[in-house]
């Protein structure tokens, strides 16, 4: 006898998990992206170049005697290739054994939110690699100093002195702070997160981020490149679910040969400086 119709199937609340999965990742991108002010996001094939900008140069000396030559300042960019735009590729199964004694819902999906956790913190890991390699210094013998220093070189930098600025920190290097003041806090992407710190810009904490160190960027110097895996062959072939994005692709079925449910997890996405000297690595010397 056919099924009532309307009536909710197994198949239907796994759509709804996909779907779910799908928005958690994407939606806290979004906002992350936002944060962080990113307005260039470029879909990529996948092992396309990553290319930082290095600018090298000499100052000449502006010391120069009435009527002489000015001698010409010769600075140029560089394009510094650092790496490629990779296809990430995830699964997880969950056992027949596990679903019984947990239920379906609680043993595939809680194991699928905490896959999206691990995906992100892939990514940020990534971010975080890239930060570190900056060319920028800046120290200050206080919290607030070395901030400010930093936002100081970058404004030079940038030939901006209304540059929007982010900064990442560990946790322990603003926990004294935090414990004295009014701060509101958000999550982001798996990272806590402060608008307007000190007055000097935008502050995501994480412990990526070596302690007594900062990085500290522009706003306009970070770049998301993505591999699309919600349109064309890659999406048919696999049988994903995808947002509009495309930043992330899932597709869950059940794999009767070993008697488990396996979700299959697609993923391209890289936040990525443009610029090297963009980049300020701090040092807090009171930390």
């Amino acid at each position: 006898m056919a099924a009532e119709t309307n009536t909710i199937m197994q198949a239907d609340l796994a759509r709804v998990r996909v779907a779910d999965f799908n928005l958690q990742f994407t939606g806290n991108l979004r906002k992350l992206t936002e944060a962080l002010g990113i307005t260039r996001k470029i879909a990529v094939q996948e092992g396309a170049s990553l290319k930082m900008l290095k600018v090298t140069g000499t100052l000449e000396s502006g010391n120069v005697a009435e009527g002489e030559l000015i001698p010409l300042s010769k600075y140029e960019t560089e394009e510094v290739s650092v790496g490629e735009v990779k296809l990430n590729k995830w699964r997880k199964g969950t056992t027949a054994e596990a679903i019984l004694k947990g239920g379906y819902d609680q043993a595939v999906g809680a194991t699928t939110d905490k896959m999206v956790k691990d995906i992100q913190k892939t990514i940020r890991g990534d971010l975080f690699k890239f930060m570190a390699t900056g060319a920028g210094t800046a120290t200050g013998a206080t919290l607030q100093a070395a901030l400010a220093n930093g936002w100081g070189k970058l404004a030079v930098l940038f030939e901006d002195d209304a540059v929007e600025t982010v900064y990442f920190l560990n946790p322990m290097d603003v926990s004294d702070y935090l414990g004295t003041a009014q701060v509101e806090m958000q999550t982001l992407f798996g990272m806590n997160y402060i608008k307007n710190f000190l007055g000097l810009g935008d502050v995501f904490l994480n412990s990526n981020v070596p302690e007594g160190k900062y990085y500290a960027t522009a706003k306009d110097n970070i770049v998301l490149y993505y591999v699309n895996v919600g349109a064309g062959d890659i999406k048919s072939a696999f049988g994903l679910t995808a947002d509009e994005t495309g930043y992330i692709g899932i597709n869950e079925y059940a794999d009767k040969d070993t008697a488990r449910v396996i979700d299959l997890v697609l993923s391209g996405v890289t936040f990525f400086p443009e610029r090297q000297d963009g980049i300020v690595v701090g040092t807090i010397a009171g930390a």
